[in-house]
């Protein structure tokens, strides 16, 4: 019989859409009062995929990530979702919102994004959120699957997800929560 065994933290961090920089501001203090400390705050990235966000957030998009300093445990994810979606509403005005939060996590093998919306390669995990599988560790860098948002296919954020796994693999060779 396979025995239980303790499931490891996983490096919390979100995928911040923004076209105001007075609602970014709000959206990553709110963070950090529900989180604490950004210990990764990337560079601001043109959002220019897609102009799907365009009619309720506005034009010239800008996506950045960031990640936490503290870890998480992988099933909190539905929480933190549901979190970041309390944020972007507390920030809208007139009903459209005015940041888009995708929460997520990171580990040495993979990026999971959280999902209020079904598809076919996503795993329910309770209370309305999917998780979504973005990307593998492979071959030194984390490879985008084909579902992937396409500003993390491009290549884009790699550089980011890099850092933010460097310091998730500091953090577990001196974490005690293991």
């Amino acid at each position: 019989m396979a025995q239980v065994e303790a499931v490891e933290p996983v490096k919390l961090l979100v995928a911040l859409l923004w076209a105001d920089g007075r609602s970014r501001d709000a959206a990553l203090a709110q963070m950090e009062v529900r989180w604490g400390a950004i210990d990764f705050n990337g560079d601001d990235h043109p959002f220019d995929v897609t102009d799907y966000y365009e009619a309720e957030m506005g034009p010239s998009l800008r996506r950045r990530l960031v990640s936490f300093s503290r870890m998480i445990p992988p099933e909190s994810l539905p929480e933190v979702k549901l979190a970041c979606n309390r944020i972007e509403e507390r920030l809208a005005r007139r009903g459209r919102r005015r940041v888009n939060l995708d929460a997520g996590y990171l580990d040495h093998s993979k990026v999971v994004l959280a999902s209020m919306k079904f598809a076919g390669q996503k795993i329910h995990l309770g209370q309305g959120v999917y998780a979504d599988l973005m990307s593998r560790y492979r071959k030194g860098r984390y490879r985008p699957l084909e579902w992937a948002f396409p500003d993390f296919r491009d290549g884009r954020y790699d550089r980011d997800l890099a850092r933010i796994r460097e310091l998730y693999m500091g953090q577990r060779r001196t974490s005690s929560y293991k």
